[in-house]
């Protein structure tokens, strides 16, 4: 990307998220300070040994940070468990720009099925979505929460959601949702902004139960998980 597009992109994203409002919805917050520490109490041996595997099987480190668009239009670090080798921007350039059937699918997904990307230990924690756990910190923070839209990147914004950011950025990103418990990487992207609209407009705290409980089938038997 030369400096002029990155500039115009970045005044493009400042244009789609000026405005967005900022949903405060007490009850939610509370569930998820009180759910997400528990989580994290309960699960801490589980974390120390996930770290030890990745520490001891490749090059890099234990946990990796994205920038994400949050509530409001706010970036965030994003954490999670490493699944992928060091060099894994150098490689997926690489395979975009040597197969066109790659190129296909990440323009229409943002996903790579099978992607080369991504270490052994890697492969096990996306599907059972342990390498997600390091969000209940982000949601301690207020940067997230258990139940909400995806976390988006500002590229996401401008060319994917764009009109519906003042919608979906009204909410705090969720580390499960209804895109989750509908298909995963599976879906296009269009049905998971529809499904992301959809949460938003239907939300109350007893659909977000209900989808922390379809969660569980969900990571068990790793449905659209790649």
């Amino acid at each position: 990307m030369t400096q002029t597009s990155a500039i115009d992109e970045s005044k493009q994203f400042i244009k789609v998220i000026e405005n967005c409002p900022e949903k405060h919805l007490f009850f939610k917050r509370f569930f998820d300070i009180v759910f997400s520490s528990f989580a994290l109490l309960f699960s801490f041996p589980i974390l120390v040994l996930v770290g030890l595997l990745i520490f001891f099987t490749s090059r890099g480190k234990i946990v990796y940070s994205h920038e994400r668009v949050g509530r409001g239009g706010k970036s965030f670090f994003c954490y999670k468990f490493r699944t992928m080798y060091a060099d894994a921007d150098v490689r997926l350039k690489k395979i975009l720009t040597e197969n066109p059937s790659y190129r296909l699918e990440w323009e229409k997904s943002r996903k790579l099925k099978n992607d080369p990307r991504i270490t052994p230990i890697g492969k096990f924690l996306r599907k059972t979505s342990l390498d997600e756990f390091p969000q209940f910190w982000n949601v301690l923070k207020g940067d997230m929460s258990i139940v909400g839209p995806r976390p988006v990147v500002k590229d996401e914004v401008i060319h994917h959601i764009n009109h519906n950011a003042p919608i979906i950025l009204s909410f705090r990103p969720g580390i499960t949702g209804l895109w989750q418990v509908s298909g995963r990487s599976d879906t296009s992207y269009e049905k998971r902004v529809e499904l992301d609209l959809s949460y938003i407009k239907n939300y109350s705290l007893i659909n977000d139960v209900k989808i922390i409980l379809k969660t569980i089938p969900a990571l068990i038997f790793s449905r659209g998980a790649y």
